[in-house]
């Protein structure tokens, strides 16, 4: 079975996207006032379905702009160790060992874009990664976002991509998702789950009798 994961506040107890602002003003990379402000802004778009992803996906990027490929990997071990260990729910390591145990094919897929999210992906032990995209010219970020943003519907649209690449059209699917932002991907797959889900979702999944469960 082809087995997809959502990864914010789904496999994590936390939204690694917002949570790396939050770090990069820590950090004083970005200005403190101006970009918490901004990013608290986009998150209030996305809880309530609003966000213009490729707004907020380029307001990201245009913290790696230009900089070095040593600089930026530093940023991704730096974050990946001081923020991400600690919001990594075992539960749902254990869910991804029971899938893995079964043989299906893994996927999470994500909104955030792939800078954040690779190395997340590679620590939970997960080849198969479809995320929103940022431009790389000549090894650097251009702070532009490209191809079809990884949210809403575009997750299905990546989704049937991707299964047309693997060969892989007509496979039985299951997705686990806390956001009712994915509904559209939800309702494509076999076997939607509802995991710690938002209030919209939790009614959406008790109306249309979907399984909902914790990893909290």
């Amino acid at each position: 079975m082809l087995t997809l994961f959502d990864l914010d506040n789904t496999l994590l107890a936390g939204d690694s996207d917002h949570a790396f602002g939050d770090y990069l003003a820590a950090q004083g990379w970005v200005d403190p006032v101006e970009h918490t402000a901004r990013n608290d802004a986009f998150y209030a778009d996305y809880c309530r379905g609003e966000l213009d992803i490729r707004s907020y996906t380029e307001f990201v990027l245009s913290t790696l702009k230009d900089r070095d490929a040593a600089t930026l990997s530093q940023l991704q071990q730096d974050y990946l160790n001081e923020v991400i260990r600690p919001m990594i729910l075992p539960a749902g390591q254990q869910l991804l060992a029971e899938h893995r145990a079964r043989g299906d094919r893994i996927v999470i897929i994500t909104a955030t874009n792939r800078f954040i999210t690779g190395p997340i992906a590679h620590l939970m032990g997960v080849d198969d990664l479809l995320a929103t995209e940022g431009e790389i010219i000549d090894g650097r970020y251009t702070g532009r976002m490209t191809g079809i943003p990884c949210y809403r519907e575009g997750k299905v649209q990546r989704v049937e991509a991707w299964l047309r690449f693997q060969g892989l059209e007509g496979h039985p699917s299951r997705f686990y998702s806390d956001s009712h932002n994915d509904l559209p991907l939800l309702q494509w797959v076999d076997e939607p789950v509802a995991v710690d889900a938002d209030a919209r979702l939790a009614h959406y999944a008790q109306e249309h009798g979907w399984q909902q469960i914790s990893l909290r």
